[in-house]
């Protein structure tokens, strides 16, 4: 059996991953959880899968959580980043499972991997900040880090079909978000409302925003780099709206391998969970014949500037990207609370990549500092707007 730490349980990706483990009892079992805010639904989670022990993001709500569960869990309640790592690096854990959003997955992620933790990794943020010092440590400690992002997943699979060396580039696939089709004019005036409206994914807040902005392409090709130890230039990103084809990845010889599958995320994280085994799920199959046409184009740079922000980011290295994700965070989290318009996010993201110092990319404090210093960068621009 084994046995799994998950951070970031309440959210849409850590509701997935125990409706897997809920699944297949007799594989998985859940020894930490962690969440952010939403005690109510992790009491709930609790009380049902049992865990060894158990961490809350917000320190103030931790008598609140306690008063929800059974007497004996008030001393196996964690908090803040230091709960998360304690979750993350438990004795009795096997694997953990990232499921956060955002920066604060970084110092859990490395806990794991330093306490010989196998990782699972949702939260893309963490290679995006730190993928050198990341795969660093996952090489150093013999761990296996596992996509569960439904793109790299694909790409992963995909790769089983050839040698590294001979392939030729990666192809991401991006569904293009709720304003693939609207216009300048149109994208300025976009409200929260309209871009929290994926069409084809039910997903967590932050993440759809930055689907609407392409920004998670952006994030996703850094994150691929190091992931898949491939150059920049080896990575492209083509539309792909109906969500069907998840990545592709095409070798010397011309041919290209692509996962398909219909969208639901609990196949690429019942891929992590069981790798190398394929568990049955139960899931509709994909009938291609119901699919209709399946069409592809270039993503535009132009309306979407955040993607080319994300290769301007890897290519100039160092903290660069880790700014380009804090700055994101801040713009995003601005957008949400309607103090700034859809198109200012990119603005203020290229605002802050201006006006940030660079830094070793191997250095976790310079990583974090860095990190700190883009967010108050983003801040600055927001309240002078």
């Amino acid at each position: 059996m084994k046995t799994l730490s998950l951070l970031g349980s309440t959210g849409s990706i850590g509701c997935n991953v125990l409706a897997v483990v809920r699944q297949f009892p007799q594989r998985f079992r859940i020894v930490g959880l962690s969440a952010g805010q939403r005690i109510d639904i992790l009491a709930q989670q609790v009380l049902e899968f049992k865990p060894e022990c158990v961490s809350i993001g917000d320190p103030s709500l931790v008598d609140a959580l306690a008063d929800k569960l059974p007497p004996s869990y008030r001393s196996r309640i964690v908090c803040g980043v230091e709960g998360n790592c304690t979750v993350a690096s438990l004795p009795a854990t096997s694997m953990v499972v990232s499921a956060v959003v955002g920066a604060v997955g970084l110092l859990p992620v490395l806990a794991a991997i330093r306490a010989g933790k196998d990782i699972g990794l949702a939260n893309k943020e963490t290679l995006v900040m730190a993928g050198r010092l990341i795969m660093e440590a996952v090489q150093r400690h013999q761990v296996r880090l596992l996509p569960i992002d439904s793109e790299h997943s694909a790409i992963f699979q995909a790769l089983e079909a050839g040698r590294k060396e001979d392939v030729s580039r990666i192809i991401l696939t991006a569904s293009g978000g709720p304003f693939r089709t609207w216009s300048r004019d149109a994208l300025r005036i976009a409200t929260p409302e309209q871009a929290l409206a994926h069409p084809n994914w039910t997903m967590g807040r932050k993440i759809s925003i930055d689907s609407a902005t392409l920004m998670n392409k952006g994030l996703e090709v850094i994150e691929a780099r190091w992931l898949f130890d491939v150059a920049p230039e080896q990575i492209a990103v083509i539309v792909h709206p109906q969500s069907i084809v998840h990545s592709l990845v095409e070798y010397q010889d011309g041919s290209v391998v692509a996962q398909l599958g219909i969208p639901d995320m609990r196949i690429p994280i019942a891929y992590a969970l069981s790798y190398p085994e394929r568990l049955e799920l139960g899931l509709s199959s994909l009938s291609l014949s119901q699919c209709g046409g399946l069409t592809f184009e270039q993503p535009d740079h132009s309306r979407f500037p955040a993607l080319q922000m994300a290769y301007d980011a890897l290519a100039l290295g160092g903290v660069k990207p880790a700014v380009l994700n804090a700055a994101n965070e801040v713009a995003v989290d601005a957008f949400l609370a309607g103090k700034i318009r859809f198109t200012r996010i990119a603005e203020i993201v290229a605002k802050a990549l201006d006006n940030t110092m660079q830094g070793n990319e191997l250095d976790l404090e310079v990583i974090l500092a860095a990190d700190q210093e883009a967010r108050k960068v983003a801040e600055q621009e927001i309240q002078a707007a």
